[in-house]
């Protein structure tokens, strides 16, 4: 319908913070969890930016009572004076005007994690109160701000304190107007980013405080003289080194400075993770491009010169170099560029070249000086490249050459009818006898079958070409369609959907973290883009009149029983194992898109999964044992 009036009438001009209350997403990406924790980060960026000037040691974080956040910083404070261009004090003008800091001109901050000047006042924005508390010139003064911004009076002296402290307290508790889902705040979640956060900055002090009265009171300190050092030794911990001593290499040219940190490991996935101004660029850039370009050029020159490749033609790739490989990368730049999808991408071409230099000089001079430990280095490159040969030749046994050839892949594959893949799904199912129940339980138009007969290869300590040797993961490579390693291309993967079916016992969860463990390593951007899945199998049937009502776990039940009336009938059974239910019973429990239940896999962190794989299904006996006795009281059924 066409719009009957259009005037300069129509023109919403939002004043002060409103636009951020109207649109929190624009500048904080999501009013979930995720964008509640971030406030957090813009509120610690500030003081991490203090601390990257050279003016704060310690940074304490608290979780309040009344899930409300303290962060406390031993900077210089923010600057109490009237602002000539707003006519409020410098602190007012902060919390309330958006794209106000010291971060602009390059006057306060040479280097900044908090970009676009925002941070401060889009807290307040999206706060129910904020409270500003500064410590300058031997005097405390003290702001508060409530409902979404206003200011509940001027910036105030409100004491005195010693004339050496110095710094800034911010209190606020976000509004539940905005945060819909939630206002509480998860310690986990902030004690990953903060002991990141004391990796990427070393020697500064951060304190992480729960003060909540229904949870479990916790006060961690974090601080790593060692910097990303330490960083990579933690994320290796679950793996065995190749040499000892962690690869420490900085250098800075242009105001541009560059951290490289790295350790190889007997394992066979690639773990580089790379920041700039302590932002996690998760999608690379040019700091990463210039250092991994750097890598393997300095192995292959290193390699030939010492004739431990013998013919002058032959050439590692990066891939072979960088198998087994941990590396921290960190960039501090004064003007930095992000691009990319989600905008953690570094551009500054500047950068590769500058990267490429500081990591070359000091790779080239630690593995002159480390002879034994170069040989070891370059000896796993060549073992990599040999099995890369071998995957290459297996790899063309998986490739799909048409519809005919891949009917049934001998009788494992039932396929499904419709060709368009956003809206087809394959079933990964436990066993024959569950495999033959989902078969005539689908829906056979959109629903493909795949029975798995057995448990499949730990992928975690094999290489990609033993991998292929395995038929059951090589059948998984050819429904799929979208070829492994080199051939890999997401958008040929032939199902939106791959949903893991497996029984609620010990044995199915093995198979289930062997097959993640196999997506996670050999096809990640299939778990990152959200393709895969965990059916959800119901525990309990209840019956009651001509109701059933089926329940995925004790919980559930008790609460769906507490909710009948009193004089009720109780007619309760277990539900059985896939492979026992007949296919009507498993299309109307587990299948059937209008009532199944399925669970999304997602990687959030891929730093905590790489370690959780590293632990459940690597070669060390010992932090897997560790994670079992931390973790065995969570389990309250277990069914042997």
């Amino acid at each position: 319908m066409k719009q009957e009036h259009y005037d300069a009438s129509d023109i919403q001009v939002l004043e002060g913070l409103e636009a951020v209350r109207k649109r929190p997403g624009m500048y904080i990406g999501t009013t979930s969890v995720k964008g509640l924790h971030h406030l957090v980060w813009e509120i610690v960026d500030n003081a991490i930016d203090e601390a990257l000037a050279g003016y704060c040691d310690d940074i304490e974080v608290i979780i309040n009572p009344d899930n409300s956040i303290t962060v406390k910083d031993d900077g210089r404070g923010i600057p109490v004076g009237i602002h000539a261009k707003t006519g409020l004090s410098t602190v007012e003008t902060v919390y309330t005007v958006l794209h106000a800091g010291g971060k602009f001109g390059g006057g306060g901050y040479k280097v900044s994690g908090g970009l676009h000047g925002v941070g401060a006042s889009v807290v307040n924005a999206l706060s129910k109160w904020v409270e500003v508390t500064v410590y300058q010139n031997g005097k405390i003064y003290q702001i508060r701000f409530e409902n979404g911004g206003h200011t509940v009076a001027p910036l105030t002296e409100i004491g005195n304190c010693d004339i050496d402290r110095t710094g800034t307290t911010v209190t606020f508790k976000p509004d539940p107007l905005i945060f819909t889902d939630t206002t509480v705040f998860d310690y986990d979640t902030l004690r990953t980013r903060i002991r990141e956060l004391a990796f990427l900055n070393k020697g500064l002090r951060i304190i992480l405080c729960d003060d909540r009265v229904e949870t479990e009171k916790k006060k961690e300190e974090f601080v790593y003289e060692g910097g990303i050092s330490e960083y990579v030794q933690l994320l290796n911990s679950g793996k065995t080194p190749i040499h000892d001593e962690i690869v420490h290499l900085s250098g800075e040219k242009d105001d541009i400075s560059l951290e490289v940190a790295l350790q190889y490991n007997s394992g066979y996935s690639v773990n580089v993770y790379s920041f700039t101004n302590n932002i996690n660029t998760y999608e690379g850039g040019t700091h990463e491009d210039g250092v991994k370009t750097a890598l393997t050029r300095i192995i292959n020159s290193y390699a030939k010169k010492a004739k431990l490749i013998k013919d002058s033609n032959d050439s590692l790739t990066g891939d072979d170099v960088r198998e087994g490989l941990t590396m921290i990368i960190s960039c501090k730049h004064p003007n930095p560029q992000f691009e990319g999808q989600t905008k953690t991408k570094l551009g500054n071409s500047e950068v590769r070249k500058i990267a490429n230099d500081i990591f070359s000089e000091g790779f080239e001079r630690f593995l002159l000086e480390n002879p034994d430990v170069a040989k070891t280095i370059v000896e796993k490159a060549m073992t990599a490249s040999r099995a890369r040969i071998a995957a290459k030749k297996a790899r063309e046994l998986t490739r799909r050459k048409g519809d005919l050839d891949v009917v049934n892949f001998g009788g494992k594959l039932v396929d499904c009818k419709e060709k368009d893949p956003s809206v087809c799904e394959i079933f990964l199912v436990e066993g024959d006898s569950a495999g033959g129940s989902a078969i005539k339980g689908r829906d056979s138009m959109t629903q493909a079958i795949l029975p798995l007969r057995g448990k499949i290869l730990n992928v975690e300590k094999a290489r990609l070409d033993r991998a292929l040797s395995n038929e059951e993961i090589r059948t998984i490579i050819t429904a799929f369609g979208t070829g492994i390693g080199e051939d890999f291309n997401l958008d040929k993967l032939r199902y939106d959907k791959i949903i893991i079916m497996t029984d609620a016992d010990v044995d199915g969860s093995h198979i289930r973290v062997l097959l993640l463990t196999l997506f996670y390593r050999f096809f990640r951007p299939i778990v990152e883009a959200g393709h895969v899945y965990a059916a959800q199998p119901p525990l309990f049937c209840i019956k009651h009149g001509k109701v059933i009502k089926y329940v995925l776990n004790e919980e559930e039940r008790d609460e769906y029983i507490a909710s009948l009336s009193p004089n009720t009938k109780y007619d309760m059974m277990r539900m059985k194992g896939l492979g026992e239910m007949d296919a009507e019973e498993l299309n109307e429990t587990t299948m059937d898109i209008n009532t199944r239940i399925l669970r999304k896999i997602t990687v959030d962190d891929a730093m905590s999964a790489d370690d959780i794989f590293s632990k459940l299904m690597g070669e060390e006996v010992e932090p897997r044992r560790k994670f079992i006795e931390e973790n065995a009281h969570y389990v309250e059924n277990l069914d042997i």
